[in-house]
C-alpha cells in the first residue's frame, strides 16, 4: 500500500502513482493524459460547431468511427488527420507547444 503522508502537491501524487519523469509508467500516464486533454478538445469543438460526428467526419474526409474513436481517447492519431479534422472540419486552427 502507497504512503500518502508525505503527498504535499499534485506533482508528488503523480510522481507517487506513476513514477518519476521519463519512466515507463509515467510515459504512458502522460500519453493517456495528453489523449484525453484532445478527446475533450475535439469534442467540446464539435458541439460547439453544432455538428455530429457524422457531419464532422464527412467535412474532415475521415469515418465516424475515427471521430467516435479520437473523442473516446482510443486508439492512435495521426497529426495528419488531427490537423484535417480541426481545420477542415471545424474551422479551427491547431498549435503545437513543445515543452
Amino acid at each position: 500500500m502507497k504512503d500518502y503522508k508525505e503527498v504535499k502537491d499534485f506533482d508528488q501524487l503523480i510522481e507517487l502513482e506513476h513514477g518519476k519523469v521519463g519512466s515507463e509508467s509515467r510515459n504512458r500516464y502522460e500519453e493517456g493524459a495528453q489523449m484525453f486533454i484532445v478527446s475533450e478538445m475535439l469534442k467540446a469543438a464539435r458541439k460547439e460547431a453544432n455538428l455530429t460526428q457524422e457531419e464532422l467526419a464527412l467535412r474532415a474526409g475521415t469515418k465516424k468511427s475515427y471521430i467516435s474513436k479520437i473523442e473516446n481517447g482510443k486508439g492512435n492519431i495521426q497529426l495528419a488527420t488531427l490537423i484535417r479534422i480541426f481545420e477542415q472540419g471545424l474551422n479551427k486552427r491547431i498549435g503545437l507547444t513543445f515543452l
